[in-house]
């Protein structure tokens, strides 16, 4: 395989009109026949009634087995931001989990085996995730249930070549330095396909993330790990997409390629971001210590659920669950809820005729390296923050004329540690003639240059979320 390939193979995959493997118009009726095949059911429940799960005396909650996750409470200090110090729960989940993607070839084009999974968590109650989503102890089968389907992709290595392998943080704002293994596999034998799964295009998947909390959290971030240009490859953009399909592309397509390629048109060189991103984790202190939970001012710990005494941020709750489809028939578990919607957005603007992206350093509790990058816009839409525009960009994103949004669609966290929380989602480009500054902690950069930072492990979840929202058709 030439180096050049992986990065063609997917281009081809991302701008795919349709396939003969899966048409678009059958996904929606089979995502429905199989949230109708496969009931199931979530109840709240008072945390202090799970099954399986105890409070410590510090009022710490954790699974009889020591493993999965535990809630804990987090101490913070940090000299970021308008509020230096503050208390929360936090989850702790130290174990690295498997995201990952069964790829293979049809008719020469790239497709990704595509789960239709329930969580307890989500809204809808199927979404579309990765061939395989798994903690470490549930594919060494803790819960005592069938081992996760396909995760033997990505145990052995000879099943396949790997043509994704990154260590990504999940939302640092209430894990504590959670990582998974985002993977994508290529495989050449035959692979049995169960009824809850399809093989989708990239084309297509990017296209479904256009309805509201169809596609989860964990496959947008495996698909943001997915390279479109070689990074080494300095061919205008009209001849990388040459290589890639026959049809000549718009120009739409041309700037985003443009923008993923090494043109020399940056506003800012490689070093100087890595330099950029140094600093402010040189400027900003973070101090973390682990708490009791039951003890926490402006939190109500019960045995029923755990609420900031403002009704801000989120709560922790209970449910207990009843499948069909999954390696176990019931559990019980905690999760996150939300009280608020959140708001992410990347604004663009053309410079030098080549779009860039308006990144900033982003701090959170959970993030051992203090500070990730993040979108442009990364907070809660509540009110009170509409009304006095005291999140920076805010008013100039919700604002935005509807022809200058390259993508809008609410779309929600992760359905198996979160309970119904969702995230508008918004990519805008604004007038090159009247666009901001630079303003302290924020930084213009390529595609190419963000899917650098990306590649280790720099970029938070929500930029990734918005990453993967790119779609090229």
């Amino acid at each position: 395989m030439r180096a050049d390939s992986r990065e063609r193979m997917f281009l081809r995959s991302a701008l795919a009109p349709d396939s003969r493997v899966q048409a678009d118009s059958e996904l929606l009726p089979w995502i429905d026949s199989r949230r109708a095949a496969s009931p199931f059911e979530v109840q709240r429940a008072p945390l202090g009634s799970l099954d399986g799960w105890s409070f410590d005396q510090d009022g710490n909650l954790g699974h009889r087995s020591g493993k999965f996750f535990r809630i804990e409470g987090l101490h913070v200090s940090t000299n970021a931001g308008p509020t230096r110090q503050w208390e929360q729960p936090i989850m702790d989940q130290p174990e690295i989990g498997i995201l990952g993607i069964v790829a293979k070839r049809f008719d020469g084009l790239i497709h990704f085996l595509m789960q239709a999974k329930m969580e307890p968590g989500n809204i809808d109650p199927v979404q579309i995730t990765p061939t395989v989503q798994a903690t470490r102890s549930n594919y060494t089968q803790v819960h005592q249930g069938a081992r996760p389907r396909y995760v033997e992709y990505f145990l052995e290595r000879e099943r396949g070549r790997m043509l994704v392998d990154q260590l990504q943080y999940e939302q640092a704002s209430t894990f504590l330095g959670k990582r998974n293994r985002n993977m994508v596999v290529l495989v050449e034998d035959e692979v049995p396909v169960h009824e809850d799964f399809r093989w989708l295009t990239l084309g297509q998947v990017k296209r479904l993330l256009t309805r509201p909390n169809l596609v989860s959290m964990d496959a947008r971030t495996v698909l943001s790990c997915i390279p479109l240009v070689d990074q080494t490859d300095g061919r205008h953009p009209e001849a990388l997409a040459a290589s890639a399909v026959e049809d000549p592309l718009n120009d739409f397509q041309l700037g985003l390629l443009a923008s993923m390629s090494p043109s020399g048109r940056a506003l800012h060189s490689d070093e100087d971001i890595v330099g950029w991103l140094a600093g402010l984790r040189c400027q900003y202190e973070l101090d973390v210590e682990r708490t009791a939970l039951g003890s926490m001012p402006c939190w109500t710990w019960s045995e029923l659920d755990i609420t900031h005494d403002g009704g801000r941020y989120f709560s922790v709750v209970g449910v207990h669950v009843q499948a069909t489809n999954r390696e176990v028939g019931s559990w019980d578990q905690p999760l996150v809820a939300s009280t608020e919607r959140g708001l992410a957005a990347f604004l663009v603007k053309r410079i030098n005729d080549v779009p860039h992206l308006l990144i900033q350093g982003k701090v959170e509790p959970g993030n051992p390296d203090i500070v990730a990058v993040g979108p442009t816009v990364q907070c809660a839409l509540n009110g009170q923050r509409v009304r006095d525009g005291s999140s920076r960009f805010m008013d100039t994103v919700l604002s935005a004329p509807k022809d200058s949004v390259w993508f809008s669609s609410v779309q929600s966290e992760e359905g198996g540690r979160f309970y119904h929380v969702e995230n508008d989602y918004r990519i805008v480009e604004i007038d090159p003639s009247g666009a901001p500054d630079e303003p302290d902690g924020y930084m213009w950069v390529t595609l190419r240059q963000l899917n650098q930072l990306l590649r280790f492990g720099q970029v938070n979840i929500e930029a990734r979320s918005l990453l993967s929202c790119l779609s090229l058709i």
